[in-house]
């Protein structure tokens, strides 16, 4: 549980940075096409911080490996989907993009974890 608390905590602390760094330090070095791309990268990355901040909590309830794995998969699609967007927003190399979507299927991977315990254990 401690565990999955201090990866949302680090991972919601990174997402503000990323996103003010992104809308100040960034701003007129990329295109626009490419700030798009690193705010998607920071609202995935903050949204997949909620998941794991709600994982710990559960965790703390139950102590279900269903709910721990889900949690694995949420911060690998955040180290895979948001990472793979910030590295392309400021390379523009295509390669990044192209494993983009294997941190995505790690998110509905955790969502359907987590939805499983939901139904089966709670």
């Amino acid at each position: 549980m401690k565990l999955f608390m201090l990866f949302g905590v680090i991972n919601g602390f990174l997402a503000v940075a990323l996103g003010a760094f992104g809308a100040h330090g960034l701003e007129g070095k990329l295109t626009e096409k490419a700030l798009n791309t690193w705010e998607k990268a920071v609202q995935y990355q903050m949204f997949h911080t909620g998941a794991l901040l709600v994982t710990a909590l559960l965790l703390a309830k139950y102590q279900l490996s269903t709910i721990s794995m889900a949690g694995w998969f949420f911060l690998i699609g955040i180290i895979i989907f948001s990472g793979s967007l910030y590295v392309y927003a400021t390379t523009s190399l295509k390669a990044f993009a192209m494993i983009t979507p294997i941190g995505g299927f790690a998110f509905l991977i955790g969502w359907v974890l987590l939805g499983y315990a939901a139904i089966k254990f709670m």
